[in-house]
């Protein structure tokens, strides 16, 4: 057997900033070849760990090491960041953050310009890497101008040009659409089988990262590894639920079913798992037995959005002619590919862009003779990249920003902040400054500061990206409770199992044109429709067919109103 390429022994580590550890005793050994899913719920020591096994801990990130971390056979506390990196390569969560060039070839230059490698081999390695993620059609273009999954591949290409051993991806899901995001799993699983290299990848949505195999899914929590094992075995126990984690839907609805989990059944996919015909009885019973909720929802109209186009450059028309209605106390999905539409759609109702034609309605008043901060007064907007929206040092003063320029009295927006701040997961924190955070944590504290305003709307733009299930389900439920003393929501979405869970209707959008307007069972079951939007179609439409339903959309519908009767929602 092939001596570990990253190996931890009692490794533990604690942050300068911190009082306590954010790694205990950790011990873990990863081999050349092997792909790896490290999970656990946000503030687990997920990025802490990763950040050890790319040198950023201790070179960027001070604090005190106790135990060993090899790194390629060499003890990483005698090596440099410069020589981490020419064994680890890290593709970030955030891929602007990356970019270093003025185009994408400079990008995936930069490594091998600092290596001082000569032209004509420099251009070969160039192309070489651009064609493994297909982005050499690319190269002349400026990172900017490419779309999320373009930039992914970008990143990859950059890393891959220094034949590194040891791939890291951080949460390489969470900007990306459905399809997009099931392409990128797709490639790195074609990359560590053509490099051979060890794959590591640090993800919330398990579900998507099992599209392909991995031999072993590493649990954390508190700081501590507390699984360490095959998918087959993870899945088939209860530990992700007692984690906070969300398994695969099909397992959920086998479960309601009454089908026992074992992991002879190999439920680490939907293609794998075994089902006896016992098996798709229960299920096919329960179908049966389902009954609707029969949800009414309000049908006065709260905005309407009447032949709405607009465009950034001459040219290139980012909306057509959208028209729709959203009623008071609705909660909404807006799904599609990236680059759809979908943001620049929030961006002219909350009056960050005008309109080239059309008009937008709220409460039967026309939105263009608001100012930005009038509309702000009735539609809150959260943002995808928090670090758009942070403006204070502290997390406290951040949540409380919008109250204070509003003239709120100092009691009641504590108050306000208090609540807020214990319901989106971030009390623990309440006195720490905002730089301390992690991406996932500074998404939360932007959600809490409109929150705390208690809107007539709130837009939010990928609510729960790089958020663990414990903590989205912590806001969403949050929203909900809004939702029900009358708030409207609109989430603009990749995440197909948030829009399952809390949306009861979906707007999907391509190509700036609005191509469906519907429940979200019938465009999680509609292929002709995933395909155009770059959505993914649900588990359980698979698992529908499995089990002779040929009412898919129907079965998805019992499946989330009987979740909603469990859980509550």
């Amino acid at each position: 057997m092939e001596n570990p390429i990253i190996s931890f022994e009692k490794f533990s580590f604690k942050y300068n900033a911190q009082a306590k550890p954010t790694l205990y005793d950790i011990d873990l050994s990863i081999r050349p070849g092997e792909k790896i899913l490290i999970a656990g719920p946000s503030g687990c020591g997920k990025s802490t760990l990763a950040h050890c096994i790319n040198g950023l801990v201790p070179h960027s990130f001070a604090g005190e090491i106790s135990g060993k971390l090899s790194i390629d056979g060499k003890d990483s506390a005698k090596l440099s960041i410069f020589d981490v990196s020419q064994v680890v390569g890290t593709v970030l969560q955030d891929s602007d953050g990356q970019f270093i060039g003025l185009t994408v070839a400079e990008d995936i230059a930069f490594a091998l310009e600092n290596a001082c490698v000569g032209e004509p081999e420099l251009h070969e390695l160039v192309l070489k890497a651009a064609q493994s993620v297909n982005v050499a059609g690319h190269l002349s273009h400026a990172p900017t101008e490419l779309s999320g999954g373009q930039k992914q591949r970008v990143s990859m290409a950059g890393v891959m040009v220094d034949d590194v051993k040891v791939l890291l991806f951080d949460e390489p899901l969470a900007n990306l659409d459905p399809a997009t995001g099931k392409q990128a799993i797709e490639l790195i699983d074609l990359i560590q089988k053509r490099t051979g290299a060890a794959v590591i990848i640090i993800e919330h949505r398990l579900e998507d990262v099992l599209h392909r195999h991995v031999d072993r899914i590493v649990l954390m929590q508190n700081g501590r590894i507390i699984a360490d094992e095959a998918p087959d075995s993870l899945l088939s126990s209860q530990r992700l639920k007692e984690t906070g984690l969300r398994e695969p839907l099909y397992l959920t609805a086998l479960r309601y079913a009454g089908v026992e989990i074992r992991e002879d059944m190999q439920p680490w996919s939907m293609e794998s798992i075994k089902l006896s015909g016992e098996d798709v009885e229960k299920v096919r019973s329960w179908y049966k037995a389902g009954e609707k909720t029969g949800e009414k929802c309000e049908k006065e109209a709260l905005l309407k959005i009447e032949g709405l186009s607009f465009a950034y450059l001459k040219g290139h028309q980012a909306l057509s002619d959208i028209s729709l209605e959203i009623n008071k106390g609705e909660v909404i999905a807006i799904v599609g590919n990236n680059g759809a539409g979908k943001s620049t759609l929030s961006k002219l109702i909350c009056g960050f862009e005008k309109p080239q034609k059309g008009r937008l309605l709220f409460e039967g008043k026309d939105l263009s003779a608001l100012s930005i901060k009038e509309r702000a007064d009735h539609i809150g907007y959260v943002m995808q990249n928090p670090n758009q929206m942070i403006s204070k040092v502290m997390i406290r003063d951040e949540v409380a920003l919008g109250l204070r320029t509003r003239g709120v009295g100092e009691e009641e927006i504590q108050s306000r902040v208090d609540e807020t701040l214990k319901i989106c997961g971030l009390w623990p924190f309440r006195s720490w400054p905002v730089s301390a955070l992690s991406y996932g944590q500074k998404k939360r504290v932007t959600i809490a500061s409109i929150l705390a305003l208690r809107p007539e709307m709130i837009i939010l733009d990928e609510p729960t990206a790089g958020q663990d299930y414990r903590h989205y389900t912590e806001i969403m439920e949050f929203l909900s409770l809004l939702n029900k003393q009358g708030v409207t929501i609109v989430m603009i979405t990749h995440d197909m199992h948030l829009m399952l869970e809390y949306a009861r209707r979906a707007l999907v959008i391509n190509d700036g044109r609005l191509i469906a307007d519907s429940s979200c069972a019938d465009v999680l079951t509609n292929p002709e429709l995933i395909r155009k939007a770059s959505l993914k179609e649900s588990s359980l439409y698979p698992l529908a067919l499995r089990c002779g339903i040929e009412d898919a959309a129907l079965f998805v519908q019992r499946f989330i109103d009987y979740e909603r009767k469990v859980e509550g929602k």
